[in-house]
């Protein structure tokens, strides 16, 4: 475990320090509020720094060390954002769909314990069961940092109760996980570039969740990236909102595209993706979730599945951080 003195460059405190100092003067300017989205986000981020430099300054016991070191992990540049995360069934039709709904439900289990919001911005129901795919907002504090762990495939091994024959499945979803963007000028968006379609929006089940067509479907055309917001009543709303994640997916591909590149100067081998799942969930023959990039194992699926997810999260990032 690491020390506290050697915690406080970890922590980069003198730099938080410094940007607490920034902001107090930038907020001081009487213009600081003209932009109330910018000066929100910017008196949000004051009070976490504020709230950081209290927690390593109060820190005394080595439960609060241990905590300190696992927020020293999240150190990327966009970590402390809100996260995108959506979720995709794979082959497999009902299975995979219901697979789908489960990490669905995991994910806003997780939010709940941890006390984060989180909202459905677009669903698509399957056909008898689960989910063909979602998109769901979740905010808080270095929601990004903590979810971005959960990108990958996942993959389910169960007795399927939709199969009379009682026999074993195995089902995949893919996980997708991108920062939401704060300053929206990361990001430009050209309007020629954009489809808009509108439509009504159907929940789960195949309720209406809307009387009107105000959800909005966003096509941006160089990249064919497909967008939808279907979670508020107005149509303005929920384009303003489905803009905001392309921009997201936008700056994701940018910055994947940079690490494609990166590893290509390297030398060193391009993965898939797809094919390689990060996590197994196993009911069937036996109990075990298990992460197949730290190796960390649960013999709780059930547990894990209502939310339980911190220990994969957190073996994650300090395996991650030994490799940087």
């Amino acid at each position: 475990m690491a020390t506290k003195e050697e915690l406080k460059n970890l922590l980069k405190i003198d730099g938080k320090t410094a940007k607490i100092n920034a902001l107090e003067t930038e907020m001081n300017n009487p213009s600081f509020w003209a932009n109330q989205e910018e000066s929100q986000l910017k008196t949000q981020e004051l009070a976490i720094l504020q709230k950081e430099i209290n927690e390593f300054e109060q820190a005394q016991t080595p439960e609060d060390l241990h905590k300190l070191e696992l927020k020293a992990t999240l150190s990327g540049k966009y970590d402390f954002n809100n996260a995108i995360l959506s979720i995709h069934s794979g082959a497999g039709g009902t299975e995979a769909q219901d697979w789908s709904e489960m990490l669905l439900r995991m994910f806003e289990r997780f939010a709940e314990r941890r006390g984060f919001k989180y909202v459905i911005l677009e669903i698509s129901p399957g056909e008898e069961a689960g989910i063909k795919s979602t998109t769901i907002k979740i905010s808080g504090p270095y929601t990004f940092g903590f979810l971005k762990s959960e990108a990958g495939v996942h993959r389910l091994v169960r007795i399927s109760p939709f199969d009379s024959d009682k026999a074993r499945h195995t089902s995949f979803a893919l996980v997708e996980v991108i920062p939401e963007i704060i300053h929206t000028g990361e990001v430009g968006i050209e309007e020629k570039d954009l489809r808009i379609d509108v439509y009504r929006a159907k929940g789960h089940g195949g309720q209406g969740v809307n009387t009107t067509d105000s959800a909005v479907r966003i096509t941006h055309l160089p990249t064919g990236i497909v967008v939808s917001c279907q979670n508020e009543r107005s149509q303005l709303q929920n384009k303003a909102l489905a803009l905001k994640v392309l921009q997201s997916k936008l700056l994701a591909l940018k910055l994947k595209e940079q690490k494609d590149e990166e590893i290509k100067l390297r030398g060193e081998h391009l993965s898939a993706g797809w094919g390689n799942q990060i996590r197994s969930y196993v009911l069937h023959p036996y109990k075990q979730v298990k992460d197949h990039r730290t190796e960390y194992t649960s013999t709780n699926p059930e547990d894990v599945l209502k939310g339980n997810i911190d220990q994969f999260i957190e073996s994650y990032l300090i395996e991650n951080s030994k490799k940087q």
